[in-house]
């Protein structure tokens, strides 16, 4: 029982702490990170020491998978260029500055460690950009681009970490076996992510049970990570997890029920939140046990803090160095893609330079590094890879996470899809709407049995609701904006709700209905009123 208290008081903790944040509007990933820091070093607090295998398979593959699912496929694909230059491109080129960088200040670390080291920051998290962005109102191009980079970046940064940790271990090392194993691993991932995503899509047709068809998603990214990772393959298990994502989560709105798809949402809702808060929590609680194992050795501390910090300044001016080129060079050299996506203002590479933030998946990987060499010596340079890694993390999560919002909103780059969304919603519901009435009077047309007046009229008034809605959205939005005919439905029926839920809770008390029948009867007053709440 007492062992289990320490993971208890992370789990109460972490949640207590990104609850207030939330409440109050802050970055909840960032406040986590600096409370971790804090508590680590109070006294009582026992070393939380992260277990590699722990925070790649339980926490790495659900929140992959769940930001798949909430992707755009179709977003992704009109984004292809600029995804894979900073979730390929971006991470070997900061993996191979990083790693020449180290080698030059830390020559004894040896060139493969400190490749090893490079590939490990190289990844961005964007788990904290994403949801900065979205709360402080960045283009959803941006978001959808960052949030794109995050779902493969860890692919190929554990890739290229793999191949020169295995010639830190006293392998060799070649550029055409490093490029095959990357390949192989690629394809493979992606091969293996699609069969996974078949199977499930054909067993929740068959099943057609949303409590089963969700406790199957909950166990679909870790049959896709194990299947990819297993000692028979070596493929890339993020990639298989992200793909099968993709792609149940791109074929959902067809293939899967209402009820499976309103459970789903509130399901994967809860498990972000949780894991993401103990995976944050986690991340500043690791200072204390990565100082303590620091062997400095014949180096000096300050020797160490100061390639720390300049490793820090390399990959973020890297990305910077990256991003820059990468946006404005496809655009010099081809009038096609100019013509089709014009170059951005500089303040757009700009924004997306900053927004590097590392996180859990850099501190896995180091944590992963073996301890030994093939000949059963200790790894020379293990502790000075995490004290690196861990400067890195913590210094980015914090710099670039609390001054981030600050700097979007200084260079005004802000959404401006709302109107855009809004018209193109009232058009879609308004064709909806046509394509419902046509369908209803096809079914009155050989309709049987005959269907009363005012069954046909409230048929017809809900399927034209929806549209009258959407279209009264595109009238005014600033303070002198009038509620609309809809508005004032939508806040006089939440208070008739409330009595009718307060009135069915009193018969229950008095014994007049039983629990049962409260139970029916609120679900359906919340169906009602979540249909009438919109974010």
């Amino acid at each position: 029982m007492e062992s289990g208290l320490p993971l208890l008081a992370l789990l109460i903790g972490a949640v207590a702490v990104a609850a207030l944040a939330r409440r109050y509007g802050v970055s909840a990933p960032l406040i986590l990170v600096v409370a971790g820091l804090g508590v680590s070093y109070l006294p009582g607090v026992p070393d939380y020491t992260l277990d590699p295998d722990v925070a790649l398979l339980l926490f790495l593959p659900p929140l992959l998978y769940s930001a798949a699912l909430e992707s755009s496929y179709v977003g992704i694909r009109a984004n292809l260029r600029p995804i894979g230059l900073l979730s390929i491109g971006a991470v070997l080129f900061t993996t191979a500055l990083v790693g020449l960088t180290v080698y030059a200040l830390l020559p004894d670390l040896g060139m493969p460690l400190s490749f090893a080291l490079g590939a490990i920051v190289a990844p961005p998290d964007a788990v904290a950009a994403t949801s900065i962005g979205r709360r402080v109102g960045l283009p959803r191009r941006m978001v959808t681009i960052l949030a794109g980079e995050s779902l493969v970046n860890d692919a190929t940064a554990l890739t290229a970490y793999r191949v020169a940790v295995a010639a830190a271990l006293g392998g060799t090392f070649s550029l055409l076996s490093g490029i095959g194993q990357f390949l192989f691993a690629a394809v493979g991932g992606v091969a293996i992510g699609l069969v996974v995503a078949y199977l499930v899509t054909g067993l929740n047709r068959l099943l057609r049970d949303p409590l089963v068809e969700n406790t199957t998603a909950l166990l679909t990214p870790f049959v896709a990570y194990l299947a990819a990772e297993n000692e028979y393959v070596h493929t890339s298990g993020v990639l298989s997890v992200v793909v099968a994502g993709l792609f149940i989560g791109h074929r959902a709105p067809r293939q899967s029920s209402y009820a499976t798809r309103l459970q789903s949402r509130s399901v994967w809702r809860m498990v972000d939140f949780l894991l993401e808060s103990v995976v944050f929590a986690l991340i500043g609680l690791q200072l204390r046990s990565v100082v303590d194992a620091l062997d400095a050795g014949d180096r000096s501390p300050g020797r160490l803090i100061w390639v720390a910090v300049l490793t820090t300044v390399v990959v973020i001016l890297g990305r910077f160095v990256w991003v820059f080129p990468a946006t404005y060079l496809p655009r010099r050299f081809s009038s096609k893609i100019a013509q089709r996506d014009p170059s951005p203002t500089w303040q757009v590479p700009f924004v997306l330079s900053w927004a590097g933030m590392r996180g859990v998946v850099s501190l896995a990987a180091a944590f992963g590094l073996p301890l030994t060499l093939d000949d059963g010596t200790p790894l020379p340079g293990r502790d000075i890879v995490l004290f690196i890694t861990f400067v890195v993390v913590i210094t980015t999560l914090v710099l670039q996470g609390f001054t981030l919002p600050g700097l979007i909103r200084r260079l005004g780059i802000v959404a401006a899809e709302t109107a855009a969304d809004n018209l193109a919603e009232a058009g879609a519901q308004q064709s909806a709407a046509d394509a419902a009435l046509a369908r209803l009077d096809d079914l009155l047309a050989v309709a049987t049995e005959h269907v009363p007046d005012d069954v046909v009229n409230r048929l017809r008034e809900r399927a034209e609701l929806r549209a009258l809605q959407a279209w009264e959205r595109l009238g005014d939005s600033g303070p002198d904006r009038v509620e609309t005919p809809q508005d004032a439905y939508r806040r006089l029926r939440r208070e008739m709700l409330a009595v009718e839920r307060r009135i069915f809770v009193e018969l229950r008390d008095t014994g007049r209905i039983d629990d049962e029948v409260l139970r029916r009867v609120q679900e359906e007053l919340d169906l009602e009123e979540a249909i009438l709440a919109r974010d």
